[in-house]
C-alpha cells in the first residue's frame, strides 16, 4: 500500500533559540501542504520551546538513553524527553554508531525504552562506502536492521530510516535504481521480522535528500518520505522538500 509520506528534519548539533523563528517559518509551509508528515528533532535544548511553540507538527529528540534513571551523566531517558514535548526519537544514527560506537543491541534497548514511554522510534540503518563497493550493502543493512528490531514493534510507533552512511551531508545521491533496490529489501525483511502490518511501516531515505532531487526520491517504490539533515534547518530549504512530499 502507499504510506502517506513522512518528511523528518534532523538539526543535529545545529540550532540556538533564535532558530526558533526557522520552526514557525516551517510549520506555516507544513499548514499549506497539509498532503504529508513534517516533524523536527532539534537539538535536546530546544525541544521544550518548540514544542510550546505549538509549530502544527511533532517534535521529535535525536537520541535517548535505554535506561530510565541512573547514573548516565549527560544522557536523557525517553521520560524526560517526553516531558520535555517530543513524541518520538531518532535512534541509531550513522553519526552515533560511528562516533558514539552504537551497536545494534543499543539501538534495540533504545526503541523499547521508547516505546515504553508511548513515543515513537526512526530507527537508522545504513551501509558505508566500503562496504556498498564490497557489495555488501543489502546484506549489512538488513542484519544490522534485524538485530535493531525492536521487540511489539508495529507500525503505529516505528519508522525505518535508510541511510547510505557515505551520502549524508556530501551531496552525493545514489543512483534511483540502487535507492528502489534497498528499500525494496527492507520492505522485505520487515515482512519477515514482524509479518502482517510490515506494508504499514514507513521507510525513509536519508542522504543529502534536497529541494531538487526530492520529487524524484520520494516517487521511488517504497520510499514512504525523507530524513532530512541540512537542508531542514531554513525554511527556504526545507520547504520544497515538504512540498514535493505533499504532491507525490
Amino acid at each position: 500500500m502507499a504510506n502517506r509520506k513522512y518528511i523528518v528534519g534532523n538539526w543535529k548539533m545545529n540550532g540556538l533559540r533564535a532558530q526558533l523563528s526557522d520552526i514557525a517559518a516551517i510549520a506555516a509551509i507544513a499548514a499549506n501542504n497539509e498532503g504529508a508528515d513534517v516533524g523536527i528533532c532539534p537539538p535536546a535544548t530546544l525541544i521544550a520551546a518548540a514544542a510550546e511553540a505549538n509549530p502544527g507538527f511533532a517534535i521529535g529528540a535525536q537520541d535517548c538513553h535505554f535506561a530510565e534513571s541512573g547514573a548516565h551523566t549527560g544522557c536523557l531517558s525517553a521520560a524526560m524527553l517526553k516531558e520535555a514535548g517530543a513524541t518520538y526519537s531518532i535512534l541509531g544514527h550513522s553519526e552515533r554508531r560511528a562516533d558514539q560506537q552504537e551497536g545494534d543491541a543499543e539501538v534495540k534497548a533504545k526503541a523499547e525504552a521508547v516505546h515504553a514511554t508511548d513515543m515513537g522510534a526512526i530507527i537508522c540503518v545504513g551501509e558505508t562506502e566500503e562496504e556498498r563497493d564490497a557489495g555488501q550493502a543489502i546484506e549489512i543493512v538488513t542484519i544490522q536492521l534485524a538485530r535493531s528490531f525492536p521487540s511489539g514493534a508495529s507500525a503505529d510507533w516505528l519508522t525505518i530510516a535508510y541511510e547510505p552512511v557515505w551520502a549524508i551531508g556530501t551531496g552525493r545521491v545514489p543512483a534511483a535504481s540502487d535507492v528502489e533496490e534497498m528499500h525494496a529489501a527492507i520492505r522485505v525483511k520487515l515482512g519477515e521480522l514482524m509479518g502482517q502490518g510490515s506494508d504499514d511501516v514507513r521507510i525513509l531515505y536519508g542522504g543529502s535528500m534536497n529541494g531538487g532531487n526530492a520529487a524524484e526520491l520520494l516517487a521511488i517504490p517504497n520510499v514512504d518520505g525523507g530524513l532530512v539533515g541540512g537542508a531542514s534547518l531554513t525554511a527556504a530549504k526545507f520547504g520544497p522538500i515538504i512540498e514535493a512530499a505533499a504532491s507525490s
